[in-house]
């Protein structure tokens, strides 16, 4: 059984900070690509930034310096650091993880979502 579990989300003012973690956990063999999505009320859920195995990153317009993803492949654990925070930024964060079981192929997990608000 694997489990992505996000935590760091809360309240923020304006032009705060925060950062959060997504930590996988279970039988793996290996972790792919990584990613953070987030999904504001009322919209479809977008891409944030996402990081490969061998830590090449891509990040959203929207937030291209301003936030940084970055992992610890030694913890399986994935970070999204996040200045200069909008309230247009609010919106539920989750994590994706393509995991490798030995498969042969990868197995799409998520997180189940940390609420990210902030106020103007």
């Amino acid at each position: 059984q694997v489990q992505l579990v996000e935590s760091g989300g809360g309240l923020v003012q304006a032009g705060g900070s925060l950062t959060l973690s997504c930590a996988a956990s279970g039988s793996i063999f290996s972790i792919n690509d990584m990613g953070w999505y987030r999904q504001a009320p009322g919209k479809q859920r977008e891409l944030v930034a996402t990081i490969s195995s061998g830590g090449s990153t891509n990040y959203a317009d929207s937030v291209k310096g301003r936030f940084t993803i970055s992992r610890d492949h030694a913890k399986n654990t994935m970070y999204l650091q996040m200045n200069s925070l909008k309230p247009e930024d609010t919106a539920v964060y989750y994590c994706n993880a393509q995991i490798d079981f030995g498969l042969g192929y990868d197995l799409d997990y998520w997180g189940q979502g940390t609420q990210v608000t902030v106020s103007s």
